[in-house]
C-alpha cells in the first residue's frame, strides 16, 4: 500500500525485550540498562501518529544500538571489533555506547564477559541491518509518491539540569534537513511552551547521517524529549503531561506535512 503521508517516524531505542542471552550475560541488575532505554517514548509516537509510517525497535537498545553505524564495535567488549587508537574512535564508542553499549548512567561496565564476532554479526544481521532497511524502504516509498520524504527520528533524555532545554532538535548542524523543517517543529514547541535548544547536546547520530539527503528532498530530523515531560516521578510509567506531549508531537508530525507539502495533494494532482 502506498504511503499517506511523506513523512515516516522512527523510534529506534525505545525498546523493552531483552533477549536471555543478554540477561545471562548482566553483570548488574537488569534495571541497570533503564537507563539505555528512551522509556515509553514509543508510546507517545503511537499515541500521536496518525497516518506516517512508524517503524519502532522493540529489542533493547542495550543488545544493539540502531543510532550507530556498524563499524562503530567497542574493542573493549566485541572480540570482533577493529583495533584502533582512541583518537580514531568516535565519541560514543570512547565513552563506550557504540554498537553495543558497554556503559550505563548510574551502572558502569554491564558484562560479565566479552561478545564473540558470531554474537555481534549476528545481531547486526537480524536487528541492525533490518531496521534501517525497513527506514529505507518507508523513506523511498515516501518519496516515491510525494517527491519529498520527511524523517522524525523520536528520542527522548534525562533532564539537562537547571536552564537546561526540555526538548532538543538535531539536524546534524544543518547537514540532514533543510532549515524550514527545524522552524517549524521548533514554533510548535514554543507555542506550546516548551523550551527548545538547536544541536546541543544531541545533534542527531547516524540514522541522519545515513538516511538524510536533503539535496534528493530526504530530510531528517532528530527530536528529544525530556523524560520528566511525560512520565512519572520515577521515569517509569506515563505521567501528568503525556496527553500534552502527544498533542504536541501531533502538531509536529502535521506540520512537517504542511511543510512538505504547502500545496494539497488532491489540489496538485489536479
Amino acid at each position: 500500500m502506498p504511503p499517506v503521508s511523506p513523512v515516516v517516524v522512527s523510534v529506534p531505542h525505545a525498546g523493552r525485550d531483552y533477549p536471555l542471552a543478554l540477561k545471562t550475560a548482566l553483570r548488574v541488575p537488569l534495571a541497570g540498562l533503564l537507563p539505555l532505554e528512551d522509556r515509553l517514548v514509543d508510546a507517545v509516537a503511537r499515541a500521536a501518529r496518525t497516518d506516517q509510517t512508524t517503524i519502532v525497535q522493540t529489542r533493547a537498545r542495550a543488545w544493539i544500538d540502531l543510532n550507530r553505524r556498524e563499524d562503530e564495535r567497542d574493542p573493549l567488549l566485541d572480540e570482533g571489533a577493529q583495533s584502533m587508537p582512541l583518537a580514531q574512535q568516535s565519541a560514543k564508542l570512547r565513552s563506550g555506547l557504540g554498537l553495543v553499549p558497554r556503559r550505563a548512567s548510574g551502572a558502569g561496565d554491564l558484562w560479565a564477559r566479552r561478545f564473540t564476532d558470531a554474537d555481534v554479526t549476528a545481531r547486526i544481521a537480524n536487528d541492525h541491518r533490518p531496521y534501517h532497511a525497513a527506514l529505507t524502504a518507508a523513506l523511498k516509498a515516501a518519496h516515491d509518491r510525494f517527491g519529498v520524504a520527511v524523517l522524525l527520528d523520536v528520542h527522548s533524555m534525562p533532564p539537562l539540569g537547571p536552564g537546561g532545554s526540555r526538548i532538543v532538535i538535531g539536524d546534524r548542524f544543518g547537514h540532514s534537513a533543510e532549515p524550514r523543517f527545524v522552524a517549524r517543529i521548533e514554533a510548535e514547541c514554543v507555542a506550546r511552551g516548551f523550551s527548545t535548544a538547536i544541536n546541543a547536546p544531541y545533534a542527531g547520530g547516524h540514522i541522519l547521517e545515513r538516511h538524510a539527503c536533503p539535496s534528493a528532498n530526504v530530510h531528517a530530523v532528530q527530536f528529544e524529549l525530556d523524560r520528566t515531560l511525560y512520565l512519572d516521578r520515577k521515569l517509569h510509567a506515563p505521567g501528568a503531561g503525556f496527553a500534552r506531549v502527544v498533542d504536541l508531537v501531533r502538531a509536529i508530525l502535521a506540520a512537517l506535512t504542511d511543510e512538505a507539502l504547502p500545496v494539497p495533494l488532491a489540489a496538485a494532482a489536479e
